[in-house]
């Protein structure tokens, strides 16, 4: 490249985005071509609104995909994560992780404001915007009357990236609590890994019986890991 052309590829790059092209200028492209014309670092630039002294807003949104591996690990992030970007503050990151989880909870609410879980794909299909997206193992109990509805659901105990610990007891105090017929026990591997450890296995058996002392069943332990997930009903693991 000769000194000219760098010359004007940097004079290109250092442009704001109001200083494009507008068909090159995000609102304009949604305006006149709809979302769906937008890349991902386009509609990020549209929540940014802005960007720094060293990137345009577009250049920002591309520099959090990349360093951030896209944007199905960057939602992953929580706001303070977002903040290693130059020029991303405290309002920029906080507006994105807000985004994100109102992506995840439109998800599930998708589903209506009854929920009925008669199937492992249900309780995936509910639970699992909240879950697979997480850094940390988390370990939640949801509540079912009986008709299998949801009546609400309980975060437990929230671990490292690898493990988390659950007293059994305090699963079974929420559930008598919440007046649940039955109970379903979640919770996430954010290794994608979605095969249960034998913790997992002794920890259900642990619910399991004290459930049963109490007249409240387990319907099952749902592990959910990325896209996929695991059934103990399905997979014969529960007395």
């Amino acid at each position: 490249m000769s000194d000219q052309e760098q010359f004007e590829a940097n004079d290109f790059l250092k442009r704001t985005v109001k200083e494009m092209n507008p068909d090159e200028q995000p609102r304009e492209k949604l305006t006149n071509y709809g979302s769906e014309s937008l890349s991902d670092a386009e509609l990020l630039a549209i929540l940014l609104r802005t960007g720094s002294q060293k990137m345009n807003v577009i250049q920002m949104s591309q520099a959090l995909l990349d360093h951030f591996d896209g944007l199905r690990y960057l939602a992953r992030k929580g706001w303070q994560d977002l903040k290693v970007i130059p020029g991303m503050g405290k309002v920029k990151s906080l507006t994105l992780e807000a985004v994100f989880e109102l992506s995840r909870r439109i998800q599930m609410a998708s589903l209506g404001e009854q929920v009925q879980i008669t199937s492992p794909e249900d309780a995936v299909a509910y639970f699992g915007p909240k879950l697979r997206d997480l850094t940390k193992e988390v370990f939640m109990v949801a509540f079912l009357n009986n008709a299998k509805i949801v009546m609400g659901y309980k975060k437990i105990s929230s671990g490292g990236s690898t493990a988390t610990i659950v007293d059994p007891a305090e699963v079974m105090r929420q559930a008598v609590m919440n007046e649940a017929n039955s109970i379903l026990l979640l919770h996430n591997h954010p290794s994608g890994n979605n095969k249960e450890s034998k913790a997992d296995i002794q920890l259900t058996k642990r619910i399991t019986k004290s459930g049963k002392l109490l007249g409240i069943p387990v319907d099952d332990h749902i592990i959910i890991a990325g896209d996929g997930y695991t059934s103990f009903r399905a997979k014969g693991l529960l007395d």
